[in-house]
């Protein structure tokens, strides 16, 4: 029987025969058939990713050296392109989309062995902290299925929590890689602003978006990462510093105390499930404990986090969703129109969802004329004063931390009717986003009534290596 704790443990039995790709293809696909219900995928590739199983294992037997992801059982959130395969971004409007080439991100994982099993099911143009936004239904979470994933990468974090492959990729705005992941009990990581690259995937906000990774453990985790970051000549904001072994530093200095900075506004924020808040302060007092340096920082730019994010981000949105207009590709009106701006009018509305609409709307205004300075310059201007703060507290301290979300994975249908609310589930999140820092879920707590919840921990611009080597001390210490 196909069992599997980790990537490397997976190539050793690999190595020693004791399994297959193929195999693991099987038992893959099999489970995601049995967990159809919970709507993660919107496609799965078998018979293709048993054919790439087959060469995988008939290139092992050859002595062919592995690549770091070889026979990796990957999926990918349906925002990332994957060459001859549907894109849609969960929407209506991208209807019969096929992609015309590789995300980088994709192809570098193709070209050190992966195995890409499906598209999997996502908020809306990654629109939504639920995944109830979805042109093709919702995503069920696996443990309560009452209950959201969270999102928007809700299918990709599904399909790792449920063991319906070994890890994802996601995207991550504002948290969509890092709530679905307390939600659903894994660990989500959302890397520095251009650490990988964005070419390929479709752009909700592009000073925001970063593609970020799913997995079972910070170990799979920081080979993936390691994988698929770098520079790249088709996206001029991805960063071309190295991209260091953090698959090798993660446990390099198990012994070393850190300075970590946690902020009062955090844990005293009135939207904070009790359960939450408690469990961080002992969490806190246990590092005390183990020698840690753990300091309260005041952050007094907390209420002005989330509204800024929300005008750059809408505005962006109304810019990058502007040429989804019917005419080249996707989904097009059928109904009499009387001119091109009525046709654009109709093939807009009835193509987009409910979400994207209102977004796009919030992000025109945001721009209009006379509303532009006392809305986008001044969530800018926000913007800024946070970089500056964050870098300041970066040269006193090695972390942040945080809840990653306010409350744990709460009930279908529970926040959908008040947007406002359902904005306020970023608000520990959209903190790195705006500040362009990398940032990691680490699943560590369970409530009473046995949903995950877990801790935040936030890195300097580029400082990956600090961020998982103290994450990985965390779950130690868990």
């Amino acid at each position: 029987m196909f069992s599997y704790t980790t990537i490397k443990d997976y190539k050793e039995k690999l190595l020693n025969g004791q399994t297959t790709c193929v195999e693991a293809v099987s038992f893959y696909v099999a489970l995601i058939k049995q967990n159809a219900h919970l709507n993660a995928f919107l496609e799965v590739y078998e018979d293709e990713a048993l054919q790439r199983a087959a060469f995988l294992d008939s290139q092992r037997k050859a002595g062919v050296p592995m690549g770091k992801m070889h026979g990796v059982i990957t999926g990918l959130k349906d925002v990332i392109c994957y060459k001859g395969h549907k894109l849609s971004a969960s929407s209506k409007i991208l209807e019969g989309f096929i992609s015309i080439y590789n995300a980088t991100a994709t192809q570098k994982l193709l070209d050190e062995g992966a195995i890409i099993i499906g598209r999997q099911n996502c908020d809306e143009f990654a629109m939504g902290s639920s995944n109830e936004n979805s042109a093709f239904g919702n995503v069920l979470n696996a443990r309560d299925n009452s209950r959201v994933p969270g999102g928007s990468s809700g299918g990709s974090a599904v399909s790792v929590q449920a063991a319906l492959c070994m890890i994802s990729l996601g995207s991550d705005t504002g948290g969509s890689v890092r709530q679905p992941a307390d939600f659903c009990g894994i660990v989500g990581l959302k890397p520095t602003y251009g650490r990988i690259s964005r070419y390929g995937l479709i752009a909700y906000a592009s000073s925001f978006d970063q593609i970020g990774i799913f997995g079972n453990n910070i170990e799979d985790v920081a080979l993936t990462l390691e994988v698929i970051a770098g520079p790249d000549e088709f996206d001029s904001t991805a960063l071309t510093s190295p991209v260091p072994q953090y698959s090798a530093i993660i446990n390099s200095n198990p012994s070393k105390k850190y300075r970590v900075a946690y902020f009062k506004e955090t844990l005293e924020h009135p939207g904070l499930d009790p359960e939450i808040a408690q469990a961080t302060r002992k969490f806190i007092q246990t590092l005390i404990n183990e020698g840690h340096t753990v300091e309260q920082v005041d952050f007094e730019l907390l209420e002005y986090v989330v509204p800024a994010y929300y005008v750059l981000t809408t505005a962006e949105a109304s810019s990058n969703l502007s040429r989804y207009d019917g005419i080249k590709y996707g989904y097009a009106a059928k109904d009499k129109v009387v001119d091109l701006t009525d046709f654009y009018k109709k093939t807009r509305s009835q193509g987009f969802g409910k979400e994207v609409k209102r977004r796009i709307l919030l992000g025109t205004f945001v721009l209009s004329a006379g509303y532009y300075d006392a809305y986008f310059t001044k969530a800018q201007q926000v913007r800024t004063m946070l970089v500056n703060r964050t870098n300041t507290i970066f040269s006193q301290y090695d972390a942040i931390i945080s809840p990653t979300v306010p409350s744990p994975a709460f009930k279908l249908g529970e926040k959908s009717n008040d947007p406002i609310e359902m904005f306020l589930a970023d608000i520990y999140t959209v903190f790195a986003n705006l500040a362009g820092i990398p940032g990691i879920s680490v699943p560590l707590f369970k409530t009473h009534y046995g949903m995950n919840f877990g801790i935040q921990v936030m890195s300097s611009k580029g400082n990956e290596e600090m961020m998982l080597q103290i994450a990985e001390s965390f779950v130690q210490l868990s």
